[in-house]
């Protein structure tokens, strides 16, 4: 369940057995390892503003692999009113809203919220005041045209800023005092008041712990397996080795750069690929697919370039067959390096072009006009493409090389 402002932890039908209880849902979410094939996704609260929302593809993916997916009340109504057609259950009244056309946009149901801890609503969603002028007009408060002017007048409030005194003020400016005061008397009776958002997410859950929902049918890979996804996938990949978790991502690259057998595993990943291509197709010798490609002119690391796929277990097996213990032992203090980089300079411009490219060339002893042809042989393209790359491992380097220096010179010093 991805559950932020929508509702709380301590509601009850979140202590049942078997449901698990994450923040607001962000981009990469879905690849995380805890998301095994079978289980059920209740997506309701998600993030957009401080971080990258959930994509399409990656709820699409999930799906793919037979994992069920419920959304309701929040992100989780928009994604399933757009993903419907492809097996995404909706639940509630906004996403019926949603996939009726009756409303549209985000600002629907946005909502500021306290950054921690349960993620607090600070402010009034739309829908929930779409609702509650919906119940004014029943109990004969407002009338249809001043519920329309009312709610006009609220919407041009910034979502962020749309708090309860804010809500109080529009209505006070639009003379309606009697609207204000009857909603604050009916909150005083019971906080949820008015609170659709939650009344669909509890539905949501409900139907996932009474087993219904989407049956998790696989979609074939053309639906969501895109160079963007594989991208994304790469980037989430990590796995637990040696009891630490690292980026899959980080290994590869590691390797790439400082195996000094690298261009050798990169020759052998791309006669794995000839034979078996990734999409199917006809595999072949490496050799013979060369002589079709070129006439055999050329080397295959500068006619092939095929893109990885991290959750493959066989690249794996072919490009990390050189890694050891120690190389892993890296891999987890670069990254700590590279953490304490960006914190220590937040906002700033990442490393530049030319320590990544000065690194390059002393770690693989060449020369400038080499620097595309080692890249390539290591299937890192062309050297644009391996200076952007090694630019993870760039702080980790550069306090390794920080602490030998000073190793060195107080052994001098002790002489």
């Amino acid at each position: 369940m991805y559950i932020g402002p929508t509702l709380t932890r301590s509601e009850p039908v979140l202590s049942q057995p078997g449901v698990r209880v994450w923040p607001p849902v962000r981009h990469g979410d879905l690849f995380d390892t805890a998301v095994r094939d079978g289980d059920t996704a209740v997506i309701i609260d998600g993030v957009y503003h401080q971080a990258p929302a959930l994509r399409h593809k990656e709820i699409l993916a999930a799906m793919g692999r037979g994992v069920r997916v419920i959304g309701a009340a929040s992100v989780g109504a928009l994604r399933a009113a757009e993903l419907d057609t492809f097996g995404m259950l909706g639940v509630g009244a906004i996403y019926t809203s949603y996939a009726q056309g009756e409303i549209s946009g985000d600002d629907e149901v946005a909502v500021g919220q306290v950054p921690d801890g349960d993620r607090e609503s600070l402010t009034w969603p739309l829908v929930n005041l779409r609702h509650v002028l919906a119940l004014a007009r029943a109990a004969g408060i407002v009338d249809v045209a001043r519920a329309r002017w009312l709610l006009a007048a609220l919407r041009g409030v910034y979502y962020p800023q749309r708090t309860t005194a804010a809500v109080r003020a529009v209505c006070q400016r639009q003379g309606e005092t009697q609207f204000a005061g009857w909603l604050a008397e009916q909150r005083r009776r019971d906080p949820y008041f008015g609170d659709v958002k939650r009344l669909d997410a509890l539905t949501a859950v409900r139907t996932a712990l009474g087993g219904r929902g989407p049956t998790g049918v696989p979609l074939a890979p053309v639906m969501w397996d895109s160079a963007y996804f594989r991208g994304w996938s790469n980037h989430f990949s990590r796995s637990a080795v040696d009891g630490v978790e690292l980026s899959t991502q980080d290994r590869v690259v590691y390797q790439q750069v400082f195996d000094g057998d690298f261009r050798e595993r990169w020759a052998a990943f791309l006669a794995h690929r000839s034979r078996h291509p990734a999409r199917g197709g006809e595999g072949l010798p490496l050799p013979e697919r060369l002589q079709r490609a070129c006439g055999g002119v050329l080397t295959a690391h500068r006619v092939f370039h095929p893109a990885l796929d991290l959750r493959d277990e066989a690249t794996l097996a072919v490009l990390l067959a050189g890694e050891t213990r120690d190389d892993r032992a890296s891999v987890a203090r670069y990254a700590e390096a590279r953490a304490a980089y960006r914190r220590e300079r937040p906002g700033t411009a990442a490393v530049s072009d030319e320590v990544a490219r000065r690194v390059l060339l002393q770690v693989w002893g060449c020369r400038p006009k080499a620097l595309d042809a080692e890249a390539s042989a290591r299937g890192l393209i062309s050297g644009a493409y391996a200076i952007e790359t090694v630019k993870r491992l760039v702080p980790g380097y550069l306090d390794e090389a920080r602490e030998a220096t000073e190793t060195r010179e107080a052994a001098r010093g002790r002489r």
